[in-house]
């Protein structure tokens, strides 16, 4: 046998397993059960980076692993922190590829948004992130890679300021702080799916990472504390439900009719707002748990009394809140940010009719805030 006729079996990156999958991934390898929880645990509450950390397990399983498996890690290419405190975080993937994180500090509940794909292929016009077209999905160790790369960087470098959590509209906790979870003051609170890419066309991997971060074994993150933001892929939505119900799902609306709906966001040419709004009154959310409703106002598009008048009876039916989302101009999209006047009588219609309505403050407004901008700006240099 020719030395290039042997095969080599890709190793196992064991955080694109859940914790029942990395139990039958060692059980193939004649490993008791309890071997996993041991494992899980070093990855994600001693984050491991190696197995010659875990040092409960014996030296033997540690060189059996090393052989058969492998711990991914990410490390910011590039961060930038905003006089606000927002931090923006560009991760290079093992391929080239560039995703982006951005945390939003708030005093004792720090909320993240993180990435789900390189790209997007929903194609919305006003979303720079769509410009790059989708590359390829993440990988779940991807995902929750970027949330402990930010928790390793808040441990070192906590942030030096808070914003108004009052303000925020990626704050997913509905109104009850007491959830059982111990998270330290620097660490992250809310982990939100809204950064690059559409995550419920990345479901594979997505379920499987919101497992591991709610795992009690694995990152420990409340359900509660969890968001995932569609465009409005109904099926996948039901999906979602149906796997992982009590998650929080945001949906990003941005038009009341489907004219302009058709125009600004492809999908609703195959899910049309009836549609939409249909798999979001059967979204299967507990308790007080309302659906999110994010509406990016484009100046002179969507943002008059007439369209806050519109969205009012489209979701009259639903439990939900409102993120008003001042759209962040960037260069090469013909889209205007609304005016101040717009937006407050916008929010005013809402409020006054007792819509639970949530203007977002643009944040990171002096570095590159919107998702793709830190990406683009670096690959121009």
């Amino acid at each position: 046998m020719t030395a290039e006729s042997i095969t080599t079996t890709p190793k196992t990156d064991l955080k694109n397993l859940t914790l029942p999958d990395l139990e039958k991934f060692l059980q193939g390898q004649g490993k008791e059960r309890f071997r996993a929880l041991q494992v899980f645990k070093w990855l994600y509450q001693h984050d491991a980076r190696t197995f010659d950390e875990m040092t409960n397990i014996s030296k033997d399983l540690r060189r059996e692993l090393s052989e058969t498996a492998l711990i991914s890690n990410l490390e910011p290419e590039a961060v930038e922190q905003g006089s606000d405190g927002t931090r923006k975080y560009l991760f290079k993937l093992g391929d080239g590829n560039g995703v982006e994180a951005v945390l939003i500090p708030i005093e004792g509940r720090n909320t993240l948004c993180i990435s789900s794909q390189a790209g997007c292929a929903m194609g919305c016009e006003f979303c720079l992130t769509g410009t790059y077209k989708l590359t390829r999905n993440l990988t779940t160790a991807e995902i929750v890679n970027q949330i402990m790369a930010v928790e390793r960087d808040l441990i070192t470098n906590p942030p030096a300021l808070s914003v108004d959590p009052g303000q925020d509209g990626a704050e997913s906790d509905d109104g009850d702080d007491d959830d059982g979870q111990a998270q330290s003051p620097a660490g992250i609170r809310n982990i939100v799916m809204m950064g690059m890419g559409e995550p419920l066309h990345n479901l594979d991997n997505v379920i499987p990472a919101i497992r591991i971060m709610i795992d009690g074994n694995g990152l420990q993150f409340s359900n509660r504390r969890v968001t995932v933001s569609t465009c409005g892929l109904v099926p996948e939505m039901a999906r979602l439900g149906r796997e992982i119900p009590n998650v929080n799902l945001a949906v990003s609306l941005n038009a009341t009719t489907d004219e302009l709906r058709d125009r600004i966001m492809p999908v609703n040419r195959r899910y049309p707002i009836r549609e939409l709004l249909k798999a979001c009154k059967e979204f299967p959310l507990p308790g007080r748990r309302k659906v999110t409703f994010e509406y990016v106002m484009l100046g002179g598009i969507n943002d008059t009394l007439q369209d806050a008048k519109r969205l009012l009876r489209l979701i009259s039916d639903i439990p939900n809140k409102v993120n008003l989302i001042p759209f962040n101009e960037h260069e090469g999209c013909e889209f205007k940010a609304p005016t101040r006047a717009a937006i407050d009588a916008f929010h005013k219609y809402l409020i006054d009719h007792n819509v639970t309505v949530i203007t977002r403050d643009s944040r990171g407004g002096d570095i590159s805030a919107a998702c793709g901008q830190l990406k683009g700006k670096l690959e121009k240099a």
